[in-house]
């Protein structure tokens, strides 16, 4: 149950642009020539184009901002081999530092596998990122990009940027090129049980399962709602029907908090709109809350109230 992520619009101008779109992934099963470490560099035809250079595998030092934790060990000994054979057709992602060594921005996974395949050169690209703030973007970036984060690690990432450069969700999201909702319905999958972060990042669940987890508030009824997706292989839209079920019986449960006719009316709109509906009188008026969780709901919503 993979789940794809983009990058938003704003910023495909940061990213080197691709030759060929079959060189979006990491390595490619077309024979070269020759290995790519026998390539001379590019010469860039414009002073901001990236320049493309073969330097010493040695030379490159680990990201301290990686984004990306999680390597799959198969996968990893899959384009080991590939590299192997063919080389490293993507380039590496690099900072200079003054010590005239590179830090690695992104490409953590092909770094890992050169190493193993025996290279003693790798390709890489030039950034010219200069505060650590600036170095984290880069890598959440790149790695969005190339769709290498799955959604913890893309969650971890945006967290850190809230908690160590006290970054503000919509300043996060500018720099995403994503809206604020998308970053922080993203930030709340942290929210939920190791077991089910652990499972989003095996690809047990996708990540519109774990969201309609979120719809569910005690975390004991996530658990419970999470084994019958694994076990019964629900649906995205079978598990929110679910989630959706559990809400509104919890929130019926709660009413003794409000005059009973008042509970009586929120019991009422909550069975008929599928979802938790609040009442909040005030004089001789008052407020009603609707709540929703996806796209989808807000949908179901309003087809339910036309």
């Amino acid at each position: 149950m993979a789940q794809q992520y983009g990058l938003g619009r704003g910023l495909a101008s940061l990213i080197p642009p691709k030759k060929n779109p079959e060189l979006a992934s990491e390595a490619t099963s077309v024979a070269l020539p020759h290995p790519v470490s026998a390539l001379p560099p590019t010469t860039a035809s414009h002073p901001d184009t990236p320049v493309t250079r073969e330097v010493a595998i040695g030379d490159i030092v680990p990201n301290p901002h990686q984004p990306r934790l999680h390597f799959d060990e198969e996968k990893l000994e899959e384009l080991t081999d590939s590299i192997r054979t063919h080389g490293v057709l993507q380039p590496l992602v690099v900072t200079r530092l003054e010590t005239g060594k590179y830090e690695l921005i992104a490409g953590e996974r092909r770094l890992q596998a050169a190493r193993r395949a025996g290279l003693t050169t790798v390709p890489i690209v030039l950034r010219g990122a200069t505060g650590e703030e600036e170095k984290l973007e880069l890598a959440i970036i790149e790695n969005i990009q190339r769709h290498d984060l799955n959604p913890i690690e893309e969650a971890k990432a945006y967290l850190r940027l809230t908690d160590e450069f006290g970054l503000h969700q919509d300043e996060v999201a500018k720099k995403m090129g994503k809206s604020r909702p998308t970053v922080s319905n993203t930030l709340r999958l942290l929210t939920l049980p190791v077991e089910i972060q652990r499972a989003i990042i095996e690809q047990k669940i996708s990540e519109g399962h774990a969201k309609a987890l979120l719809a569910i508030e005690n975390s004991e009824k996530q658990r419970a709602l999470f084994d019958l997706i694994l076990s019964e292989e629900l649906t995205v839209r079978e598990t929110e029907d679910k989630a959706r079920a559990v809400s509104v019986r919890s929130h019926l449960r709660m009413g003794h908090d409000v005059a009973p006719e008042i509970a009586a009316k929120e019991g009422w709109l909550s069975e008929q709109l599928g979802t938790k509906v609040k009442i909040q009188p005030k004089g001789k008026g008052g407020k009603i809350t609707i709540e929703f969780y996806s796209n989808e709901e807000l949908n179901g919503i309003l087809g339910r109230l036309a």
